[in-house]
């Protein structure tokens, strides 16, 4: 250690934007020679920012399978790549049979003519590695003597974590509920569901840990914030030890837990080139699986904006040059 210093808090620590703390030469140790006097100095900038976020862009749209960037200023980093597909066959080649789901997750509808199923979009690390996927295990279908896809028979997507162990395993980690909002405030509705060992209950149930509507003309946020949605039942989470990830992500719920920001989403939409931009609270990362999870959440929440489309809709022109192109 060459030394230390200290700065004296104060009640401007507790603005909300990010503050400058200090900017210059600051001395962080005494001279030998002279025990009086300074020693080394060190020009340091330090600021502090009570909610911290990565900053995350899709860089293009969804079904096109674009690179995933990191925003820092003006740098664009890219982080991640994604594959999107309507193949069933992708799914088996990956490890991702809807038998190994679990425990009724694949959600089966009866055989019609009018359903969206099969979608499935795999996040990779810039080595080809898949460190998260999100698969549609429900398939979107119109509610009866309706084309829209309703709140009482939602589609739904598990999000899945890439075990360190072992290939093609995979891990449940969430689930997504979407479907056609009616009404004056109709829209996309989405609720989501964390499941499985991140909240030490088995992958059949989940909790909730939010439900918003996004205007299906404008666009709008996805977001998950603990401190303003009171899950549906109140349970605590456990750290979980992983040898290649932290595999807890601190997403914690229930009243012993601080709340707070986690992620938001932002997706333009029906209709328009939608690029997803991602913020993720900084608390919530360890390493890059971690923030690789909440892409991939992040993509089935901007394709079911697609999905959830009036069945007397056609989808748009993207999806027809991936069908001519498979």
């Amino acid at each position: 250690m060459l030394g230390k210093f200290t700065f004296p808090v104060g009640i401007e620590w507790t603005v909300a934007k990010p503050f400058e703390i200090h900017s210059g030469w600051v001395s962080i140790g005494k001279s030998k020679a002279d025990g009086r006097r300074s020693g080394a100095e060190l020009h340091s900038k330090v600021t502090l920012e009570t909610d911290p976020r990565y900053i995350f862009q899709f860089d293009g749209q969804t079904e096109l399978s674009p690179q995933i960037v990191q925003i820092q200023g003006n740098i664009r980093q890219p982080i991640f790549t994604c594959k999107f597909t309507r193949d069933r066959s992708m799914r088996s080649r990956n490890g991702l049979l809807d038998s190994s789901l679990g425990n009724g997750w694949s959600g089966h509808h009866g055989e019609r003519d009018k359903e969206r199923k099969g979608w499935l979009i795999i996040i990779h690390d810039l080595s080809g590695s898949p460190v998260a996927a999100a698969s549609m295990i429900t398939p979107f279908v119109p509610t009866t003597g309706s084309d829209c896809v309703c709140r009482s028979n939602p589609g739904a997507w598990l999000i899945l974590k890439a075990e360190p162990v072992g290939e093609d395993s995979w891990r449940p980690w969430g689930r997504l509920e979407a479907w056609r909002e009616r009404g004056p405030k109709g829209g996309l509705g989405c609720r989501f569901h964390l499941v499985g060992e991140v909240i030490g209950i088995g992958a059949g149930n989940g909790v909730s840990v939010t439900e918003t509507i996004i205007n299906s003309r404008k666009g709008g946020m996805f977001l998950v914030d603990t401190a303003k949605f009171r899950p549906e039942n109140q349970v605590s989470a456990s750290p979980i030890d992983s040898p290649h990830s932290s595999g807890d992500f601190f997403f914690n719920v229930g009243p012993a837990v601080v709340g707070g920001f986690v992620m938001s989403a932002t997706i333009q939409g029906e209709g328009k080139c939608s690029k997803p931009e991602v913020q993720l609270a900084m608390r919530h990362v360890t390493c890059i699986e971690d923030a690789a999870v909440f892409m991939a959440l992040a993509a089935a929440v901007d394709l079911s904006m697609d999905a959830c489309l009036p069945f007397t809709k056609k989808l748009g022109k993207t999806f027809g040059l991936l069908d001519n192109s498979t």
